[in-house]
């Protein structure tokens, strides 16, 4: 009996710490501007064309997902990549393309968003003659990894996804 409440007691007090922890770390809200927030040109090894990058917001210890304003020059898109635990994107400004691996592509315009499920190959990018923003928000896995990058996105994928005529 009185491990049984030992136990219990031990439990209720890790508990405790737990709870007031998370309190602790959540108790203020947190500011991020533009000063204090990374910038920079997207890397050519995972993106062609010109796009730029601008954190919003990163991950912290109870929030495991970042956020960033990404702008490709018309024409400009990502790699094939995928994301372990999954990306939101919503279009600010033009309209994107994102592509599968089995060749579905959704078009998604200003105001419109999409979800890419953990795990799916995928590329996204602006129109032939538009440039485009999008916001994003990518989750990181028990790892801290949010993204895996793989080879670039041919021409002729680009333009056939491109010239599909769906939404």
């Amino acid at each position: 009996m009185q491990r049984r409440i030992k136990g219990w007691l031990l439990t209720s007090v890790a508990m405790l710490f737990s709870i007031t922890a998370t309190q602790a770390l959540a108790a203020e809200q947190s500011l991020y501007t533009a000063e204090n927030q990374g910038e920079f040109e997207g890397p050519a090894e995972y993106f062609s064309g010109k796009v730029h990058v601008k954190m919003a917001f990163p991950a912290n210890e109870i929030a495991h997902y970042s956020g960033a304003f990404v702008t490709f020059d018309k024409g400009a898109r990502t790699a094939w990549h995928s994301h372990p635990a999954g990306q939101h994107m919503i279009v600010t400004q033009g309209t994107a393309l994102t592509v599968t691996r089995d060749d579905k592509v959704v078009k998604f315009r200003s105001g419109e968003a999409v979800w890419c499920p953990p795990g799916i190959d995928h590329w996204h990018g602006a129109t032939p003659d538009a440039s485009m923003t999008h916001f994003v928000v990518t989750a990181s896995d028990e790892k801290g990894q949010n993204v895996v990058w793989k080879e670039k996105v041919s021409d002729k994928e680009y333009r056939a996804a491109a010239q599909t005529k769906i939404h």
